[in-house]
């Protein structure tokens, strides 16, 4: 894997309508913070590109996660089943909805404990996507941990 520079990185990020679950506005917000954050600092390499930089669409089609990548001379569509990633997306929506309560509602060392089980339960999420992206597209581990929340918010349920 390289360096992050302008060529093997995202430049658009785009969540397909149609596959986007509603969103409370907390999920909402963390939706848009994770594609700002993307945007601004991301390592992205798909096999067989020449360089990019890449815009990238995310949608669900057959309880699948689709990615479609574009860049200078490359196009390219990956279907991943999310069956490995399936309980990792069930639990990190109830940890953020409990989260999100506990912001509201508790003290700050039970805030505290929700964010470590988050922060936990998406770096192992990230590695299993980073895992499946293998041969396919090359993240680091902060890429990866962004396009994790994206496809969580691709099955949120406001």
């Amino acid at each position: 894997m390289g360096e992050r520079t302008d060529s093997n990185r995202l430049q658009k990020v785009e969540i397909d309508e149609e596959s986007l679950a509603a969103a409370s506005r907390d999920q909402e917000q963390e939706r848009q913070i994770a594609i700002f954050d993307l945007l601004e600092d991301n390592l992205f390499e798909p096999d067989g590109a020449q360089q990019g930089p890449y815009d990238l669409r995310m949608s669900v089609l057959e309880n699948r996660l689709v990615l479609d990548v574009s860049g200078p001379g490359y196009e390219r569509r990956h279907i991943l089943s999310l069956s490995p990633l399936r309980i990792r997306i069930r639990d990190y929506v109830q940890i953020c909805e409990s989260y999100y309560q506990a912001i509201r509602n508790s003290t700050p060392s039970q805030i505290e404990a929700l964010d470590m089980g988050r922060r936990g339960l998406h770096d192992e999420a990230s590695e299993i996507l980073r895992a499946r992206l293998a041969g396919k597209i090359e993240t680091d581990r902060d890429t990866a941990r962004r396009l994790f929340t994206l496809i969580c918010a691709l099955h949120w349920r406001g």
